[in-house]
């Protein structure tokens, strides 16, 4: 049976008088809300003392919320723990790099590793569990609230050894993958160990990446303990926290996305126009990419405005043209933060569903439109939780958290290597020309893609090359981008030449790198930036050269497939013009945008102008047909003949195992 999307967002009702909450009601009925979010920040409300729960005016607005048909996704609000716990445990309190204990005053002032966190995180998890475990009213629970803050205090440091402990087991092998040899540190007893803290000059790169793969992992766990209690008391209800896509946030999320019973993540896009929706593109597919399969929801987006610097108010119709690119790549509905914009408090600025204005505003007026409109499709999968994936990729970008912390990491040999910014330009080109894109760890098994791309891959294990080499020798087509291929998994240079372990694949050796200080034009491909390098020929060809007579751009076939690399920063001109070559490229109309689920098809035009589309048949949102075009700013949803299930080798979502 097909579910309806879920709509909504954040609700904070003890912001407001209680008098306000009739009417939040009644409002969310009118613009089509399905589901809020409830209790997110509220512990301080909940809990006033250890111990002493106030649960009565939780309990009136979730039967507030029951009555008029509106599901709960009940908070457990662990990641703003009040005032009086953060006097009673200091210790608790986050400890920056530079040895700063910072003070309650905001969210997230915690320390995961410290155990009276831990226990008052349990112990109020079970208060809400043992609750509500029989109230209509929630329909899914939601762990904290953006995983991410690092700590580094003597617990986070005693937790850092333990985890040290088992993955390396004995001293010898820690010193070896940290090449403790420099600068004279290698460490006789594990008590010398500490995270990562201010030090004199550069810290040692692999123990900063191995802190963050141990924040993510120390995360995990307590994500997982919580999860874990909610299960056992409220069996049935899917658990799930929402994830925030950011370099300051230590989380694997291939690895967190096989614990969640629901992949939930937060989009707020920075750039305005097209460019707001490339970046919402973006996040979707990686969201549905991590999810491997298995539905998710767009849990946080912005209404009103475009948060930065300068807040910039969406333009009409912008809403819905961004909730539709989550819904579209089958996200089980489009949620918000928050429901009502708050008068008060850090974030008074961020904008709502119900803005400072009220209901009678053209924000509101395009919410209930989207309601409306969500209504009248129904969810992508045929339950709450279950369901085949929903969008044919064809293109893999390759997507690894680990590489893009260590490209974060001290004493590279240039500052403006950006791994986020390699990948998002590898998939924004892809989106302008209409190609159907998934995301891919690189150990993951490869299906015959028309291509698998690799941006700024730093990192990378021997064992994933070898996957790599595996899928041109069987016929695909790898375009790897620089910078890539160049250390193992514990940031140590390969020897011998780069691109390290994919020279032999690439068929080619890199001497040297010269990074550049002003733009060089390539005769075949306009301007480069940022990079430059030395390359030698090993078995592949020139496709196009520096103006020196270098090779800039190479093409090395393996097997059946074939190999290119780009040693170089190209503009998305150039690099289309060799994905072209290679092989991927597309024929969509830029700012078009056409998703293909298994039985039906959306059709989203980002421009000012009419556009063609190749979709027919009759929208679902308007009941009226499809004629091959959409005016500026359309959207349509249009059913399609279900076709037969494609071969699983092909054309699919990657699953989501490491």
């Amino acid at each position: 049976m097909r579910m309806p999307l879920w709509y909504g967002g954040d609700y904070n009702p003890e912001q407001w008088p209680e008098e306000v909450w009739a009417e939040d009601v009644a409002l969310m009925r009118r613009a089509g809300v399905t589901l809020v979010t409830v209790g997110v920040f509220s512990w301080s409300r909940l809990e006033p003392a250890e111990g002493r729960y106030t649960f009565g005016w939780l309990d009136r607005v979730l039967d507030l919320l029951a009555g008029g048909g509106i599901g709960v996704d009940l908070a457990v609000p662990t990641a703003s723990p009040p005032p009086w716990f953060s006097l009673e445990h200091p210790d608790a309190l986050t400890v920056t790099r530079d040895g700063v204990r910072l003070t309650h005053g905001s969210r997230d002032t915690y320390c995961v590793s410290a155990p009276a966190y831990r226990e008052a995180s349990l112990r109020i998890t079970r208060a809400l569990a043992e609750r509500y475990r029989d109230h209509r009213a929630p329909v899914m629970w939601h762990v904290h609230n953006e995983y991410g803050t690092p700590c580094h205090c003597d617990h986070a440091a005693a937790a850092f050894r333990a985890w040290l402990r088992r993955r390396y087991g004995g001293l010898d092998a820690l010193n070896d993958a940290w090449t403790t040899a420099f600068w004279g540190q290698r460490y006789s007893d594990w008590a010398q160990i500490t995270p990562p803290r201010a030090t004199q000059y550069l810290p040692n790169p692999a123990q900063a990446l191995d802190f963050r793969r141990f924040v993510s992992d120390e995360m995990l766990a307590h994500f997982a303990e919580q999860r874990d209690l909610l299960r056992e008391l409220t069996p049935g209800v899917p658990v799930t926290t929402n994830y925030v896509l950011a370099g300051w946030a230590c989380v694997d999320h291939w690895k967190w996305s096989r614990e969640v019973d629901l992949v939930s993540v937060d989009d707020y896009p920075s750039g305005r126009g097209m460019a707001a929706a490339e970046q919402t593109a973006f996040a979707a597919d990686l969201a549905r990419s991590w999810a491997g399969g298995r539905p998710w929801l767009l849990m946080e987006q912005a209404t009103g405005y475009v948060l930065g610097p300068r807040a910039s108010p969406k333009e009409p119709g912008e809403i819905a043209r961004h909730s539709l690119q989550h819904v579209a790549r089958g996200s089980q509905g489009a949620m918000f933060f928050q429901w009502r914009a708050s008068r008060g408090g850090a974030e008074q600025w961020h904008p709502g569903m119900v803005p400072h204005a009220g209901p009678d505003s053209r924000v509101f007026r395009e919410v209930c439109a989207l309601g409306e409109a969500l209504g009248r499709i129904p969810a992508p999968v045929d339950g709450p939780l279950i369901g085949p994936p929903v969008v044919e990729a064809e293109v893999a970008i390759l997507w690894d958290e680990e590489a893009w912390w260590a490209v974060q990491g001290p004493g590279l040999p240039s500052a403006e290597i950006d791994y986020l910014a390699a990948a998002q330009q590898a998939h924004r080109v892809l989106w302008r020309q209409g190609v159907a894109v998934c995301f891919a760890h690189p150990s993951h098994d490869l299906p015959p893609y028309r291509a698998v791309l690799v941006p700024s891959l730093y990192l990378i294990s021997d064992e994933a090359a070898r996957n790599l080499a595996a899928y041109v020798e069987g016929g695909g087509t790898l375009v790897v981008s620089f910078f890539s291929g160049i250390a193992d998994e514990h940031t140590r240079i390969r020897p011998g030449g780069y691109p390290g372990a994919l020279r032999e694949v690439l068929g080619i050796r890199v001497e040297e790198f010269r990074p550049l200080a002003e733009p060089v034009e390539l005769p075949e491909l306009g301007p480069s930036t940022v990079w430059s390098e030395v390359v030698h020929l090993d078995g592949a060809e020139a496709v196009a050269r520096y103006p020196g007579g270098g090779p800039a751009v190479t093409r090395h076939r393996v097997g059946a497939g074939t190999a290119w690399y780009v040693s170089t920063r190209l503009d998305d001109s150039g690099y289309a013009r060799v994905l072209a070559q290679a092989g991927p490229a597309g024929s969509g109309t830029p700012g078009v945008e056409v998703v293909r689920q298994r039985d039906r098809v959306f059709a989203i035009n980002h421009t000012e102008d009419e556009q063609p589309v190749p979709v027919d048949g009759t929208d679902l949102i308007t009941g009226r047909p499809v004629d091959g075009s959409l005016g500026p700013g359309g959207y349509v949803v249009v059913p399609v003949q279900t076709r037969p299930a494609v071969d699983p080798r092909r054309f699919r979502d990657l699953p989501n195992h490491r």
